[in-house]
């Protein structure tokens, strides 16, 4: 059965950093690409970035650089490297599979998803 799990969430200070893992089962990992998103309070998941299968990457314009994702294929796992936390940062973060690239941006794209991190920074 095809499974995603999140870890890494904690309770972090403003400025600090934190990286979050997705460990995926059930499925051929290297043939997937890798969706980031987040989830705050009273707001829409919105895209954080994503990795393909070839390893490009792509991310949402509020990263501005403080987020880095990545992939093993040989631990199937992908990586969201996160620095310079703020506290609207706080959320909870999912990661995603899809076997299209088209609109990697697009959460309705997505068929697996994982069932979140809690990331909470504080001031």
């Amino acid at each position: 059965q095809v499974q995603l799990v999140e870890s890494g969430g904690e309770l972090v200070q403003a400025g600090g950093s934190l990286r979050l893992s997705c460990a995926a089962s059930g499925v051929t990992f290297s043939a997937y690409a890798m969706g980031w998103f987040r989830q705050a309070p009273g707001k829409e998941r919105e895209f954080v970035g994503a990795i393909g299968w070839n390893g490009s990457t792509t991310y949402a314009d509020f990263v501005k650089g403080r987020f880095t994702i990545s992939r093993d294929n040989a631990k199937s796992t992908s990586y969201l490297q996160m620095n310079s936390l703020k506290p609207e940062d706080t959320a909870v973060y999912y990661c995603a599979a899809t076997l299209s690239s088209a609109r990697l941006g697009v959460a309705g794209g997505y068929v697996y998803w994982g069932q979140g991190t809690r990331v909470t920074v504080s001031s």
